[in-house]
């Protein structure tokens, strides 16, 4: 099978997960966050979900010598936390708490055709590319 057309199919299936887990919606995820007012712990559940999945599959990944559709599986090999890690994840959390979204909902959410959804996908399309040009920067 074309590894093109394998993307596409497991990209629609993670949009229509999210989608039907209620991940696109920006105010259930602020729900979500929001432990120390009205909160909306149905997220959790979702979360929970996809770890059940998730598990057992590395367990898999981990014991296998090659995935089914490629020569080699794609893993993270750096271990350590450095301070551009911290940083991502710190406004990573920042934008999701202030914006109840993060990449993958965002992307889903364009099918949607609200320009906030639009404006934010353009924002950190840009916000990718400005890092991608300042990394050499800053080492």
């Amino acid at each position: 099978m074309n590894t093109a057309l394998i993307s596409l199919l497991a990209g629609l299936l993670f949009g229509a997960g999210l989608a039907l887990g209620g991940m696109t919606d920006p105010g259930k995820v602020v729900a979500f966050l929001d432990v120390g007012g009205q909160w909306d712990p149905s997220l959790a559940f979702v979360m929970g979900s996809a770890l059940l999945v998730t598990f057992p599959v590395f367990a898999w990944v981990r014991r296998s010598d090659r995935p089914l559709f490629a020569d080699r599986f794609q893993l993270p090999s750096k271990r350590d936390l450095d301070p551009q890690l911290l940083a991502g994840a710190v406004l990573f959390g920042i934008g999701w708490g202030i914006a109840g979204l993060c990449p993958g909902p965002a992307i889903a959410n364009l099918t949607a055709g609200s320009p906030e959804i639009l404006l934010f996908v353009v924002a950190m399309v840009a916000g990718m590319w400005l890092r991608d040009r300042t990394a050499s920067i800053t080492g």
